[in-house]
């Protein structure tokens, strides 16, 4: 999360970046999408990259930091992004059954987003905060 005095909008948990390191050596390096609805529901969609085309309204939220691993870039939608901009993004990862079309569906386990609001240091550096 802090970072020698940055601040980031996203991070992985230590069992997320393992996961992220088997899926690598599988399928190469990464990316994410965090979907907005309709048929993957609101989850973290992992892609090799350049399966997934990010367009012009697609915004990069951050790139998580794991270790061994090129960044690995994290893209929502600018329409999702209004109402989450305000919120800080942790990719999880638990049992079950992921979307079709994430890489980690057929591994048993699925990834997920633990969301919490911004802090008043966070809300600052992003320039959220009304003074």
């Amino acid at each position: 999360m802090v970072s020698i005095g940055t601040y980031q909008r996203v991070d992985v948990t230590a069992a997320a970046g393992e996961l992220l390191k088997e899926l690598t050596v599988k399928h190469g390096p990464l990316m994410f999408h965090q979907s907005g609805g309709c048929c993957d529901g609101s989850a973290p969609m992992c892609y090799p990259i350049g399966m997934f085309q990010t367009g012009p309204s697609d915004v990069l939220l951050g790139t998580l930091d794991v270790n061994g691993l090129d960044d690995i870039e994290v893209y929502i939608s600018e329409a999702q992004f209004e109402y989450w901009k305000f919120t800080h993004i942790t990719i999880d990862v638990v049992p079950g059954r992921g979307s079709g079309f994430s890489v980690e569906g057929p591994t048993g386990k699925r990834f997920i987003i633990r969301s919490r609001m911004l802090n008043d240091a966070e809300l600052e550096y992003f320039g959220l905060r009304n003074n």
